[in-house]
């Protein structure tokens, strides 16, 4: 293993000064950094590359930051599928495990071929509009249909493998992978699913039908959701950092995608144990 990308939350001072420390580890053991470009503006001297020519590059990438930035830097690695080490220099820090004072014995693990990875599942989405595709995406967490002002409620129709599910009534959908389970799926009622799971959340966004319910399904299914709302204002966002505004008979398909985001885990602790202390639970 030669080069290693450096992702980093560059708004915060405290990335900052861990990435340049960390150029220097890697340096002393005759590792090349590939620091991306945002990052490399606030590290003296330092040339930095585009994020998008890091992952074909990389043997590893690691991410200094919060949730929000090892997701944006997942869609980056995409199928490429490299290793990503998450450091949480965040606020919750789901998918960012790994604290700053265990980041080099984390990569020593790694680079000594002792490490977990977690395979997790991404999304593929496709907008069609008047049966063309406008565009396709991928989405870690979830691909969402909101709405933005004035607040009138959107309708949806939902199929599932060609089967229809139901018309959701309501300020949105969620169609989320397991890793998105915790994310603004859940914020909606939706349920927690283990990430080591194969399935697709729906999630619908205070719903004005009492029965419309979170439902889960294969992973294998295709889930079909047509805009059938002349609303104004709907918006197609994948992992809430991507936005796409839709129109009226729009629909937009998801299905898993065909590869995975490989995320190294501490060792030190699992799943539910981050459960329990990222939601408190058990507490007064």
């Amino acid at each position: 293993m030669k080069k290693i990308g450096i992702f980093a939350k560059v708004q915060d001072p405290r990335c900052r000064e861990v990435a340049c420390e960390l150029l220097s580890w890697l340096r002393d053991r005759g590792l090349t950094p590939l620091v991306e470009k945002r990052l490399s503006c606030y590290l003296e001297s330092e040339e930095g590359m585009e994020g998008g020519d890091i992952p074909s590059l990389a043997d590893l990438v690691v991410v200094l930051g919060g949730d929000g930035t090892l997701i944006s830097v997942a869609r980056l690695v995409g199928k490429r599928e490299v290793p990503i080490l998450g450091v949480n220099l965040g606020s919750l820090g789901f998918l960012t495990e790994i604290p700053v004072s265990g980041i080099y014995g984390a990569l020593e693990s790694y680079l000594s071929g002792d490490s977990t990875i977690s395979e997790r599942m991404m999304l593929s989405v496709v907008l069609l509009r008047d049966g063309v595709e406008i565009g396709a995406w991928e989405a870690l967490n979830d691909a969402v249909i909101n709405k933005g002002a004035p607040a009138k409620i959107v309708t949806m129709d939902a199929s599932v493998d060609g089967s229809f599910l139901a018309t959701f009534k309501a300020d949105g959908l969620i169609v989320s992978s397991p890793t998105g389970s915790t994310g603004y799926s859940l914020s909606a009622n939706g349920p927690i699913v283990d990430p080591a799971l194969d399935c697709l959340l729906i999630t619908p966004i205070c719903s004005h039908t009492l029965t419309n319910r979170p439902i889960v399904v294969g992973a294998d299914a295709e889930i079909t959701v047509t805009l059938d709302s002349r609303v104004e204002n709907v918006m197609l966002t994948l992992d809430g950092q991507v936005g796409i505004p839709l129109e009226y008979r729009d629909v937009i398909v998801v299905r898993r995608a065909e590869h995975h985001t490989r995320l190294i885990l501490s060792g030190d602790t699992d799943y539910y144990e981050v459960l329990r202390t990222k939601l408190k639970w058990g507490e007064r």
